[in-house]
């Protein structure tokens, strides 16, 4: 399956706990815990840009599966990881956040676990 689409996040459980527990201040946490993100994805082979907009913030990733490449995180800092996939299944641990994010016809789901706190984003594709 390809993820490449746009995908506007419908629901997600336990934001502000897990948010916080990263090290995201309070008043980032109020802004953002209403915030319907959109995120733009375009898949060519195991090559990867991903485009995310919350509110007026706007985050490009790009990545190759299996191969190094930095990200940055939910708090603005930059790391390097590898993106793993398995399937319809993007796995990557970035700072001690474990992400899987899974591609189910049009709805992608992804679980992400810091210091035993999970939360979970659920996105529909709209175009």
């Amino acid at each position: 399956m390809a993820f490449s689409g746009k995908y506007q996040l419908e629901s997600h459980e336990n934001f502000e706990a897990f948010m916080k527990a990263i090290g995201l201040p309070d008043d980032e946490i109020e802004k953002g815990k209403d915030i319907k993100s959109i995120s733009e994805i375009h898949q060519d082979g195991n090559d990867f840009k991903v485009t995310v907009t919350a509110g007026t913030k706007v985050v490009l990733y790009s990545f190759t599966v299996g191969e190094e490449c930095e990200l940055e995180t939910f708090t603005g800092e930059k790391a390097k990881t590898v993106v793993h996939m398995d399937g319809n299944k993007l796995m990557v641990c970035l700072k001690g956040i474990e992400s899987v994010t899974e591609l189910n016809g049009d709805t992608i789901i992804n679980i992400l676990t810091f210091d035993g706190i999970v939360y979970q984003r659920i996105s529909r594709r709209i175009s």
